[in-house]
């Protein structure tokens, strides 16, 4: 069983790895403070359909199994 959850853990980091690698910067700097963010335009309201937005929910996902996954292998040992 500890066997099949550590091979899971090392999957689930390998995909967050590869999805924060993936993932474009946050671009905005300075222009942010000024309230100058780029939300209220098309691309910003429907981001979750762009691939950024699924890179996203990839790495919130692969996270959260990943943080599961820890806390069951330190369970089972």
């Amino acid at each position: 069983m500890a066997i099949v959850i550590s091979i899971l853990t090392v999957l689930a980091s390998i995909v967050l790895i590869v999805s924060v690698l993936m993932q474009e910067g946050d671009s905005d700097g300075i222009s942010a403070l000024a309230g100058g963010s780029s939300s209220d335009t098309f691309f910003g309201r429907n981001k979750s359909n762009t691939i950024q937005g699924k890179l996203s929910n990839i790495t919130k996902i692969s996270a959260t199994v990943f943080v599961v996954l820890a806390i069951v292998m330190l369970l089972v040992k």
